[in-house]
């Protein structure tokens, strides 16, 4: 929270004036790479972004969205939609979640906080239970951070341990899971040899089981409390490797759609299902897809489906995955405060602001772009809409997603005049992308376009402003490259798609009649990110950012 006393007012900019709309347009996984067959944003006809780009150098440019930019630890991590949208809502570069945990495990201090000492206590009579995606992709966990932990608890008194793994081919390629899962057995057997009980207890694919979001589809959470939980699940195996193996090959399904499994004994018991008096940490760093389980994990009332049996447990996230909720209640690492945002600065400076997307990234433009806040800054002055993504099928069956709905919804707001800023999120490049259907993804970034289109000729007609923006790449790339930069080639001959984010720059682009004729982009911030996008946008609300704040991209020229 902002330190007492703090002033909220904003000086008036010297140039341009106050009282403009201006539309914030987020393009979802929408990112600037060398055009080519796999190139979805490249070969979908996107006419409107196109016009955008093309001969218009001093109101286009593209901004970094990876690595530093956003607060991650390497320029060789991928960005993504949460430290995406906190970069451009905060306006400052914070360090998150992947960051805060190695600093956390590297100074040891992950282990002398409240968190682990609060699960500490049952580890002389009880089992540590980890939860999480078992990948090295950075984006919601990574295998390194999980040995780490292993070793620790292991070190700090855990006796008996077990892992429920959710495999991924999201973020990295499909069917490197078993190498993963290579990996941690190796990790677990060497505990093992030090006369520690490590196994691993359950299993399934990411996007079948436990990380759903935002409350689109209960039942992927369900099946992760069956198998984790209850130690029930449709498939048994007495090991992992032999899980995800037979599983890919008897269900032809991908790694991050894997069935459910639960691995037994030689009796045909369940080695780890959670029991009281168990602790429970789900090891995932990134919020979005935990906030579901933290919830049937913590809350006493929970009703979303019949959990059957309720253990009595201590639990804990790796990092709080909801700061306004308070979800868990517990946590080993503490997560970035971010104080100030530019959504809470525009409000207190009379800019009434409306947000929208559909449910996979509402979040997005809210929450996050509010410094992991939920609600409203002031009620009065701020409207949420958010509109129902469709549930219980894989967004390339319908790649157009709800694009128009929300383009609808934010033209006819502009149109209305009541809000200064209207702010959205078109999801389908990335969602659509991670999909890894090339063809569907072209119709998404298509889609998109479109949605674009309506947003800016409503911006026409109010004299308004617009900015157009990504939070990552994703669409713009499809295949894994070898180091030549040419499409990745597996065993078979066959091109391996990418389904993960990518490390490519983003768009940004302004414009509309309200935008004074003087304004152009900075020549002299080469590394401009997301970060920077903030204060860009305070400038087209009439208004000078903080001086904290990551520079504006933007200048004045001419009278």
């Amino acid at each position: 929270m902002a330190s007492s006393g703090l002033s909220w007012e904003l000086e008036a900019h010297p140039t341009l004036p106050k009282g403009k709309t201006v539309a914030v347009v987020v393009l979802d996984g929408w990112g600037e790479a060398t055009p080519d067959q796999y190139n979805c944003v490249h070969v979908a006809e996107t006419p409107t972004m196109d016009s955008l780009k093309n001969g218009h150098p001093d109101t286009w440019r593209l901004v970094r969205a990876h690595g530093h930019a956003v607060g991650l630890p390497t320029e060789d991590d991928m960005g993504n939609s949460e430290v995406g949208h906190n970069a451009l809502g905060a306006g400052r570069i914070f360090a998150q979640g992947a960051k805060l945990v190695d600093l956390a495990l590297e100074s040891g201090k992950i282990y002398d906080d409240e968190g682990f000492n609060y699960i500490k206590d049952c580890f002389a009579e009880n089992t540590l239970h980890l939860i999480g995606l078992l990948s090295d992709g950075g984006v919601h966990s990574r295998l390194d951070q999980l040995q780490l932990l292993l070793k620790g608890s292991s070190e700090r008194g855990a006796k008996r341990i077990r892992v429920h793994i959710l495999t991924d081919g999201r973020d990295v390629l499909d069917g490197s899971s078993i190498g993963f899962v290579e990996t941690l057995e190796s990790t677990l057997s060497t505990l093992r040899e030090k006369g520690i009980d490590a196994q691993i207890a359950s299993g399934g694919g990411r996007m079948y089981v436990t990380m759903d979001r935002y409350e689109n589809d209960w039942e992927v959470v369900k099946r992760g409390w069956d198998a984790q939980v209850l130690g029930e699940a449709p498939y048994q195996f007495k090991n992992a490797v032999e899980a995800v193996k037979n599983l890919r090959e008897e269900t032809k399904c991908s790694d991050q759609y894997l069935p459910p499994f639960v691995i037994v004994d030689d009796n045909g018991k369940a080695v780890g299902p959670i029991v009281d008096g168990d602790a429970v940490v789900t090891f995932n760093f990134r919020a979005d897809r935990m906030t579901m389980i933290a919830k049937s994990l913590e809350y006493k009332d929970f009703d979303k489906f019949d959990r059957v049996r309720v253990p009595k447990i201590k639990y804990c996230g790796m990092l709080q995955y909801d700061g306004e909720l308070l979800l868990p209640s517990h946590y080993l690492v503490s997560p970035p405060e971010i104080d100030r945002t530019s959504g809470e600065y525009l409000v207190h400076n009379g800019v009434k602001t409306f947000a929208c997307s559909e449910t996979v990234k509402f979040g997005h433009v809210t929450f996050f772009w509010n410094g992991n806040r939920s609600g409203y800054f002031d009620s009065s002055m701020e409207e949420y809409v958010e509109i129902p993504s469709d549930v219980g099928i894989t967004f390339n069956v319908k790649p157009k997603m709800k694009a128009l709905e929300i383009a609808e919804k934010a033209r006819d707001i502009i149109l209305s005049g009541k809000f200064h800023q209207v702010r959205v999120n078109l999801p389908n490049s990335d969602m659509v992308g991670h999909t890894g259907d090339i063809e569907a993804t072209v119709v998404a970034c298509k889609t998109s376009d479109k949605g674009v289109k309506m947003i800016l000729d409503a911006v026409e007609q109010v004299g308004g402003i617009y900015l157009v923006t990504a939070d990552h790449g994703n669409a713009e790339d499809m295949v894994k490259r070898n180091k030549a930069g040419n499409p990745a080639l597996d065993k078979s001959g066959n091109i391996q798609v990418l389904t993960s984010h990518t490390l490519q720059p983003v768009p940004i682009a302004i414009g509309g009649p309200g935008l004074h004729s003087g304004v152009r982009f900075k020549r002299d911030v080469p590394n401009g990110g997301l970060a920077n996008v903030a204060a860009t946008v305070m400038n087209l609300h009439g208004l000078v950012a903080p001086s904290d704040y990551e520079e504006t991209l933007i200048e004045v020229v001419g009278n």
